[in-house]
């Protein structure tokens, strides 16, 4: 059971059923989300820059509700804002824009797919580096997983493109150092407080690099189709980039975050996992992108090992969080 945030709904209110439907919901908003940051790369926003709005956008969001409900979590010690800074720029600014460049090279779910093989990562790392004992129920889920990435990228005969698979294996690798750090720095901090810190180094960090000065603000003014089946339809950039900064990374996270408080982490995580589907029917309907029955099959066995594998580790050790009297943890922000 995970230790719930200071909002979080009383035993007497609690619901799995609500608790599902929030999840799910996120998920399906975070698997949208990936066909429309397609059409936003497209128009000419680039992956640095459309994470750096991405990010910009949730400090301020996350910024604006601590301001209303918990002032106090705009002071945080100074090892907090160490930890903050790697989880916002090692983990959040490197994930989400990996992630931007993996989709623009491949198809929107065979490169979520193979970042959600960050929670093997994540628990094999809880066994070799922080020495957590983990069920043997994880090797065959890394079976599970590789086999079916093998086949889903077709390494016989592959026509995926290099860079984007290096670029999706990068987010994968992020992202478990996201879960990792996440997880150790929500259990002494709010996750809407680590949502907007990280938030905040990741923007400052992008802010530098991203080179979003140059996007002419024409470009978000023009109009682009939205391709594939709604090739028709043309709206200006600026409507889907709405899209994304809010219904595709805000919104999904606070419905995520809100689950925490019905259900335990490695069900929200395991039910998370089905913005993989989403992504590859909402990519299929809109973009045409198709796999064939022999990769359909490859990719339910992959989220077959993603399921085993989050429940493969035991429960964080209370000497790794500083607090013997607590050895549960929320799961960290979640992140597309």
């Amino acid at each position: 059971m995970t230790a719930l945030p200071p909002d979080a709904p009383s035993h007497a209110t609690k619901s799995a059923a609500r608790g599902a439907v929030y999840v799910i919901a996120g998920a399906a908003l975070f698997g949208i989300n990936g066909s429309v940051a397609k059409v936003v790369i497209g128009a000419g926003i680039s992956p640095a820059q459309l994470t750096f709005f991405r990010v910009l956008s949730t400090a301020l969001i996350a910024g604006a509700v601590l301001l209303v409900s918990d002032r106090s979590q705009f002071r945080p010690s100074g090892r907090q804002l160490a930890n903050l800074a790697a989880l916002g720029i090692g983990g959040l600014a490197m994930i989400q824009w990996l992630y931007a460049v993996a989709i623009s090279i491949l198809p929107v779910g065979v490169a979520l797919l193979i970042e959600y093989t960050a929670v093997v990562l994540v628990a094999l790392a809880a066994w070799l580096i922080f020495n957590e004992r983990v069920h043997p129920r994880l090797w065959l889920a890394i079976g599970a997983v590789l086999v079916g990435l093998a086949i889903v990228a077709q390494v016989w005969d592959s026509q995926l493109r290099l860079l984007g698979v290096v670029a999706a294996f990068g987010a994968a690798v992020t992202y478990a150092f996201y879960f990792i750090m996440g997880e150790r720095v929500v259990a002494s901090m709010p996750a809407m407080a680590v949502a907007f810190w990280a938030s905040v180094f990741a923007t400052a960090f992008w802010g530098v690099f991203s080179a979003w000065w140059s996007v002419d603000p024409s470009t978000l003014a023009s109009r682009v189709s939205l391709s594939g089946t709604l090739d028709s339809v043309v709206v200006p950039v600026w409507l889907p980039l709405l899209f994304v900064i809010t219904l595709g990374a805000f919104a999904p996270f606070v419905l995520i975050f809100t689950a925490l408080g019905h259900l335990s982490a490695t069900a929200v995580g395991i039910l998370a996992s089905s913005e993989v589907l989403f992504a590859f029917i909402v990519a299929w309907a809109w973009l045409g992108e198709k796999l064939t029955p022999l990769q359909v099959a490859g990719a339910t066995l992959v989220l077959v090992g993603i399921v085993i594998a989050q429940t493969a580790r035991s429960q964080v050790p209370a000497n790794d969080l500083g607090d013997p009297q607590d050895a549960t943890v929320e799961a960290p922000p979640a992140v597309p």
